[in-house]
């Protein structure tokens, strides 16, 4: 029988691909300390599959087709496209056809009606955290993306309740497998507006003070009031919900937050317990 061991989170920014060699060294070795630390959870977990929860960026999906949710199912994903992402070490990433197809089943029970994709291309909101985590062996990844680019998007009460799915469809898969959620994306930022670089740490902080007070319905008030104001990025905070509802709203562990002006992001890793 599967066994849940365990949801993590980790910001992404293609910054932190294209312009690392350009970092102040400090910033360098705070950025791999801040991934070492979710990967070192991950590695103790030993999960044989991740389902990682990220958005789409134009990679697969544009606004003629853009599904709210999307499973992947494909026993293998290509590795992304995008040119800063080259040095990207998998050209193609393993799935898990059986268990994606177990997610999707699910969903269908349960009157969830998501997109379904037999072949993606996982770009740098999938493959960034994959990477600076340093995952060796890589394990299998079953893709979950989330629009959290272009409204319409998924309420964040919906993502809640695809949380507690994820949740129910690893409790009922008859495989042998040990299985991890991955959200990627977050916090606070603007890309193409005018505000474009601002981080606002505050909601950041009020943000992972609503993950840290284990009330899933304090947390959806919360965001649905100050999510708009935080960056049309900090909708990627989405994935962070259906990953805290995975782990039944409970055991939320901040890893590490700062504040980096040079990918425009507030970037921030942390841990749900598989116990909690």
């Amino acid at each position: 029988m599967a066994e849940f061991v365990g949801a993590f989170a980790a910001s992404h920014a293609p910054l932190i691909a294209r312009d690392w060699d350009r970092f102040p060294s400090a910033l360098r070795e705070r950025l791999t300390a801040s991934f070492a630390r979710v990967a070192e959870r991950i590695v103790a977990a030993r999960p044989d599959i991740i389902i990682e929860v990220a958005p789409d960026h134009w990679t697969n999906f544009f606004i003629d087709n853009l599904p709210s949710v999307c499973i992947g199912v494909g026993a293998s994903h290509e590795g992304p496209r995008e040119p800063f992402m080259t040095a990207f070490p998998h050209r193609t990433l393993r799935g898990d056809a059986a268990f994606g197809a177990h997610v999707v089943a699910t969903a269908l029970a349960h009157d969830f009606e998501p997109s379904v994709s037999h072949r993606l291309c996982l770009d740098h909101g999938f493959c960034l955290p994959l990477w600076k985590m340093n995952l060796d062996p890589l394990p299998a990844i079953v893709p979950l993306i989330i629009n959290d680019l272009e409204p319409p998007m998924p309420s964040i009460s919906r993502c809640a309740a695809w949380g507690r799915l994820l949740a129910d469809a690893i409790a009922s898969y008859p495989g042998d497998a040990r299985i991890a959620i991955l959200a990627s994306g977050g916090l606070s930022h603007s890309i193409g507006e005018p505000t474009m670089g601002d981080i606002d740490e505050p909601f950041d902080r009020a943000c992972i003070a609503a993950f840290e007070r284990d009330d899933t319905d304090r947390l959806i008030r919360f965001l649905d009031a100050e999510l708009p104001r935080a960056g049309n990025g900090a909708h990627e905070v989405r994935n962070w919900v259906v990953a805290h509802a995975a782990a039944g709203g409970h055991g939320f562990s901040l890893l590490d937050y700062y504040a980096v002006p040079e990918v425009y992001v507030g970037c921030a890793w942390a841990h749900w317990t598989a116990a909690a």
